[in-house]
């Protein structure tokens, strides 16, 4: 298991948002739980010093292109990138650093995956520089892919047979407990779990994490399979969890 940072971008400038607070339409919706003083670079940078490969660059609307180029130039091939990729634009951001890109809304057709469109991103840039974002919200019994800044629901739902399938497209997943990003009152943990028992890739959950012990938590209920990443609760991010603690741990594991 390893612990995988990130960069948030709103506006050109690091941030943490509440999940699903973001509106194309409306941004005086946006629940912001920090904004930086610091460069997004300085961030990746921080990451490189610390020797934890494999995080993600979100750009959070417009506005953020050159800072995702500076965060992504600052440490080439450290970090991944997503927002707003398609089949035109990934191949600038694999260009300018990122190991990888991030998809979800536009391999989607009416609330269904589009595989012609997944198909046309692989042919772009090869399954092995594509990550999916599956982040997800819980209905009834069932996590349910969301798109769209995270508003809509799609008809996919996040199991095992879904996990299956698209490996075959992709490199890694990345899930965020919607419901629970941001808000730092526990993680999903029923999603971790399925996570850990049935991605047959690697996988990065994120959201909900309050404490330092999460990570022991997803390691032991991921089955060590499920990689995690800590926004808002990070001391780096006005958070209480120290960011010096989690490098610590997160160097053990490597060792382990």
């Amino acid at each position: 298991m390893r612990f995988r940072p990130c960069i948030d971008l709103h506006d050109g400038k690091v941030v943490q948002i509440v999940g699903s607070s973001l509106y194309d339409d409306d941004e005086t919706l946006l629940r912001t739980n920090f904004a930086s003083d610091r460069e997004p670079a300085d961030y990746a940078r921080l990451y490189r010093e610390s020797e934890m490969p494999g995080g993600h660059v979100i750009s959070l609307g417009k506005g953020n292109q050159q800072a995702a180029f500076n965060a992504l130039g600052a440490w080439p091939g450290g970090m991944q990138y997503g927002g707003g990729v398609n089949p035109e634009n990934a191949g600038s951001y694999l260009d300018a650093g990122a190991s990888h890109v991030i998809v979800t809304s536009c391999v989607f057709s009416d609330g269904s995956i589009d595989y012609d469109k997944l198909e046309k991103l692989v042919s772009a840039v090869g399954s092995d520089k594509l990550v999916l974002d599956l982040s997800c919200r819980r209905k009834k019994d069932k996590y349910y892919v969301v798109t769209d800044r995270w508003q809509r629901f799609t008809k996919e739902v996040v199991n095992a047979f879904l996990l299956d399938k698209l490996a075959k497209s992709c490199a890694e997943f990345l899930v965020h407990g919607v419901d629970v990003e941001g808000k730092k009152q526990g993680i999903e943990e029923e999603l971790v779990e399925l996570l850990g028992a049935h991605s047959p890739l690697p996988v990065t959950y994120a959201g909900g994490v309050n404490q330092l012990s999460d990570l022991n938590l997803v390691r032991n209920i991921g089955r060590s399979r499920v990689d995690l990443t800590i926004g808002s609760a990070l001391d780096i991010f006005g958070g209480d969890v120290r960011f010096a603690d989690v490098a610590s741990w997160h160097k053990a594991q490597q060792k382990a």
